[in-house]
């Protein structure tokens, strides 16, 4: 005679409820997992810091990912990756310190970058550095970007090519993408700078590294919780046996003889 469990058990001694949960669980935590990644391969584009020019906000050799956003798009502040010609036409990154009708000098008062006769709070340099061991003071061109190195005393940025035909500048039609985020070796999210904050225009706000992250890691939990769910309640059900039915009224036990 065959006997269902009061906890309605399968046979492999999942019970049925759990069993629906654990497998909708590794669904969507394949959903979260594979779209984290796809939308960050579509928005975003890995890149590796050539050199020291941007320490000690990124290191040299530091895996970085840029959202590929359009040049009209970026505010000062933000740490670009971009390719110009007279620059050796290959992808480099700073920090875009000035944009189309900007006045930058250097060094005003209290020896700090100044735009448009304000200082500018240049938090991201290193404590005790000047902003800028050579003065210059250029008016910046509609449609193009004045980018500096947050290492200033080891960095080939604009100020290395105020006597070029471009005069240092670049047009933001060479942008590549926006940094927001390290990789590697520590990873962490690129925050924009206050110094720019109060400036007209402000700063950008921060781009979709995070909820993209968060997606990855939430559908790697779910996949692990939702496959673990059958081995973890075979183990904990494996001691236990079934009930014997009980007799019905009127049924006496048969002994064999």
């Amino acid at each position: 005679m065959s006997v269902t469990s009061r906890t309605s058990r399968t046979k492999d001694g999942r019970g049925r409820l759990g069993s629906v949960l654990s497998g909708l669980a590794v669904a969507v935590g394949f959903v979260l997992f594979l779209g984290g990644f796809v939308a960050g391969a579509v928005l975003y584009q890995p890149y590796t810091v050539p050199s020291d020019s941007m320490t000690p906000t990124l290191e040299v050799g530091s895996k970085v990912l840029a959202e590929r956003v359009d040049g009209a798009d970026v505010k000062r502040g933000d740490i670009v990756v971009f390719q110009a010609p007279l620059w050796g036409d290959v992808p480099m990154v700073k920090r875009v310190v000035g944009v189309g009708g900007d006045t930058i000098a250097c060094c005003g008062a209290g020896g700090r970058l100044t735009l448009d006769g304000e200082p500018v709070d240049e938090t991201y340099l290193r404590a005790g550095k000047v902003p800028s061991a050579e003065k210059f003071t250029v008016t910046v061109p509609e449609g193009s970007l004045f980018l500096l190195g947050d290492e200033r005393h080891n960095s080939l940025d604009s100020r290395s090519h105020l006597q070029d035909a471009s005069h240092g500048f670049v047009p933001r039609s060479a942008v590549l993408g926006r940094i927001d985020a390290v990789a590697w070796p520590a990873p962490g999210v690129v925050e924009r700078p206050a110094g720019f904050a109060a400036l007209s225009g402000g700063i950008s706000s921060p781009g979709p590294v995070v909820p993209l992250f968060t997606a990855i890691g939430a559908g790697c939990v779910l996949i692990l919780a939702g496959a673990a769910y059958g081995p973890v309640a075979r183990r904990l059900g494996g001691g236990r046996k079934p009930a014997p039915p009980k007799a019905k009224a009127g049924e006496r036990d048969t002994v064999s003889a």
